[in-house]
């Protein structure tokens, strides 16, 4: 039954007594009695909850719009360059008096628009079509999946390869599959978002060490195994996007087999394009055997739309 303070909804019956009211079933934001015999209170309550949901909801929407309010008016809010031309270093625009050079864009190598690409996607559609419309564990991994991850393993020399519908993913996903409450990590204060996501979700001891500085990495260590934590893993970019700074990788791996821990790198800015053969910050420090981890993108310097992985070494 309703509390009491509801009774002034539902109108007295012809003898003077007010009619039982049931609990309500939610359509929406209006409530919608079980007991017809209300009657026009019914429609009344109907009305007043309805009109009660759109303030609760109006207030709502306006502090959203007072929120994009103060993001224009510091400057904060971002407005979509709408491309009508593929992606280049010269690009048309939507509304754009002509091309616009485009010095923004991750293509590092020009292969978004590479004619053998579109032709290899085109030639994948005709043969196994658009999508699965399920998880790659029921029945949505194809013989292309386990050959392009194949494909990954070999180029970076690594054992096994799990691809991600984009790299954000799969450092949201990492983490909290290999590290526990015994466990450490011990993070670049300057890592990408996705990496900081991806710890929150772990439910490992969390350490932060300043921007590549490699003392106070040592120091977070000797903290690590003075707790008796069970693993330690150092977790980095390897190019860090904002400012083009590259990884020490070499000191980070010296200072892991010190503290017996392991080498987590994303490669997202590296894979394709640093290295004598484009295999990342491993490969330019000399240090390709010695990382345990390495997430990557296909959708930067490789030129696909979207597509992350994980891969280790053997």
């Amino acid at each position: 039954r309703f509390p009491t303070h509801f009774s002034r909804l539902c109108p007295p019956s012809a003898s003077g007594a007010r009619l039982p009211v049931m609990l309500p079933a939610f359509r929406g934001s209006a409530i919608a009695l079980r007991r017809s015999e209300v009657g026009p209170g019914r429609r009344w309550l109907r009305q007043d909850c309805r009109s009660m949901g759109a303030a609760v909801s109006g207030n709502f929407w306006k502090h959203l719009e007072d929120e994009v309010s103060a993001m224009k008016e510091a400057g904060t809010y971002k407005v979509e360059r709408v491309i009508t031309s593929p992606q280049a270093s010269m690009v048309t625009v939507q509304n754009g008096k002509g091309p616009v050079l485009n010095f923004c864009s991750n293509n590092y190598l020009g292969l978004s628009s590479h004619q053998a690409l579109v032709e290899a996607g085109q030639k994948a559609l005709t043969s196994h079509g658009f999508g699965l419309s399920s998880v790659r564990f029921i029945c949505g991994t194809q013989d292309i999946h386990k050959d392009l991850e194949a494909a990954i393993s070999k180029f970076h020399g690594t054992e096994d390869t799990i691809l991600f519908p984009s790299c954000f993913d799969a450092n949201a996903g990492i983490f909290e599959a290999v590290l526990g409450p015994e466990d450490a990590v011990i993070s670049d204060s300057l890592n990408h978002a996705s990496i900081i996501d991806g710890i929150r979700l772990c439910k490992a001891q969390r350490y932060r060490y300043n921007h590549m500085d490699m003392a106070h990495l040592e120091e977070q260590l000797k903290d690590c195994v003075e707790k008796g934590t069970r693993h330690r893993m150092i977790v980095t970019d390897g190019v860090f996007s904002m400012d083009g700074d590259i990884a020490p990788l070499k000191e980070i791996c010296d200072l892991a087999q010190k503290y017996d821990a392991q080498v987590f790198v994303d490669e997202c800015h590296a894979t394709g394009l640093l290295g004598k053969t484009g295999r990342g910050t491993p490969e330019l420090c000399g240090v390709e055997a010695r990382v345990d981890i390495i997430n990557s993108t296909l959708g930067k310097a490789l030129g696909g739309a979207t597509g992350g992985d994980t891969t280790r070494p053997q």
